[in-house]
């Protein structure tokens, strides 16, 4: 919405420093600014409103030293994410990017269904919330859209070899095809020459992303029938995982903080066509929007935290968990960064391998042996932890510091392949 104003104040009047909303670092800036300062000044507000409608949680008893503690803290304080990143993007990102919009239908989408799971679960007092089956539908249904406008809108382009390119894009990519060779004349040293040989004998591969047409048999008409599923698997995988991973205070708000902040880079190298080329990455026209949306989601995460760290003063339960499972992974496949969710979100891998390990070992011991056995003390993995008398902030500390691991490497990734 600026965007455009001072777009116009420019063209129109020459008005001095409206040329600055041009500026992608100016309004990333601008971005974290506003989104921490809405989460700050309303969090607050929205607490004692949430305490007022005794909007509160119930603990089911896991035997968790401190659980019992939590009983009445209100739930549903995503709302104060959303908030955060809804506003700075509407004031600041380009309202006519089709990145942009995919990225806030998104986000009041999944919203909407964790919204519903968390009424039904506070004001209608039944634990189960929106039923499973609803949620795993309206995932599929926002993972289908987003396959769907990712292979038919003409503005969201894949920077391919220009002799692969099909006649609906050739032209934007020759707009936008960048080489500079300068970048790329240092010495190619005895392990780099390895590890390129490495990534070039991988055929599934193309431009150091995943290439679909591999898998069916070199033809991309039918490309859909595989980026369409893998989509939908990913998005319902990530924000399932995110959810689980909402266990202790202040844990899924600043892992995601530190997501969001390694994919504004690289919405940032891959939406800059001469970072791209030197990088030899897929050139995305038009991504680089997607810097302003990860700075609005940056901010608003660290502002929750301010009231999430231990001891919270509030939850963002499902309205804000399957959200910001759901913002990471559209971001992640909107960039062409499937390959590396395994790496960037492995803290959420981890918990919802758990789960799935420790109920699958169990029944299968129950079947084998007449009792079942368990491979954690606890699933989902912190509360393995917390098991072990390990105090809940020290937990999410460290999986901090192996989120940050996680988000170096998938970085430096970028430079390695």
């Amino acid at each position: 919405m600026l965007y455009h104003l001072f777009e116009y104040l420019e063209n129109q009047f020459n008005l001095p420093g409206a040329g600055l909303f041009q500026f992608i670092s100016f309004r990333s800036a601008l971005a974290i600014i506003i989104s921490l300062s809405i989460s700050l000044l309303f969090g607050g507000r929205i607490i004692r409103s949430l305490k007022k409608l005794q909007v509160g949680e119930s603990v089911r008893d896991l035997g968790l030293e401190g659980q019992k503690e939590k009983e009445g803290t209100p739930t549903m304080g995503g709302i104060i994410i959303m908030m955060a990143i809804v506003i700075p993007t509407l004031l600041l990102a380009r309202l006519d990017n089709i990145y942009i919009i995919l990225m806030l239908v998104t986000t009041l989408w999944i919203s909407t269904i964790g919204f519903i799971d968390d009424y039904i679960k506070v004001f209608k007092k039944n634990k189960g919330g929106l039923s499973g089956k609803f949620k795993i539908f309206g995932q599929v249904m926002l993972g289908l859209l987003v396959a769907l406008v990712m292979i038919l809108h003409s503005d969201i382009v894949i920077r391919m070899p220009l002799d692969d390119a099909n006649e609906r894009n050739l032209e934007i990519i020759e707009s936008f095809e960048v080489t500079v060779p300068q970048l790329n004349s240092e010495p190619e040293t005895k392990e780099m020459a390895y590890v390129k040989a490495f990534y070039t004998n991988m055929p599934f591969l193309k431009n150091n992303q995943l290439d679909y047409a591999f898998f069916t048999g070199g033809s991309s008409k039918w490309v859909f029938l595989l980026f369409v599923p893998l989509v939908i698997f990913i998005i319902t995988a990530v924000s399932n995982g995110a959810n689980l991973t909402d266990g202790l205070d202040g844990l899924l708000t600043g892992v995601a903080a530190i997501i969001g902040a390694t994919l504004g880079v690289l919405a940032y190298v891959s939406g800059n066509s001469i970072t791209a080329d030197y990088l030899d990455i897929f050139y995305l026209p038009h991504s680089e929007e997607l810097v302003i949306f990860a700075a609005c989601f940056i901010g608003a995460c660290i502002g929750f935290l301010w009231y999430n760290s231990y001891p919270a003063s509030v939850f963002m339960g499902d309205t804000g968990s399957l959200a910001i499972g759901g913002i990471i992974a559209v971001m992640a496949v909107l960039l062409r960064k499937e390959l590396l969710i395994p790496v960037l979100c492995g803290i959420m891998l981890m918990e919802n391998l758990s789960v799935i390990l420790q109920v699958s070992y169990f029944r299968y011991t129950r079947r084998k042996y007449g009792e079942g056995r368990r491979i954690f003390l606890m699933s989902p993995l912190h509360h393995h932890y917390q098991k072990k008398g390990m105090h809940e902030m020290k937990i999410v500390v460290r999986f901090w510091i192996v989120a940050i691991l996680l988000a170096v490497l998938t970085v430096i990734t970028l430079k390695i392949r």
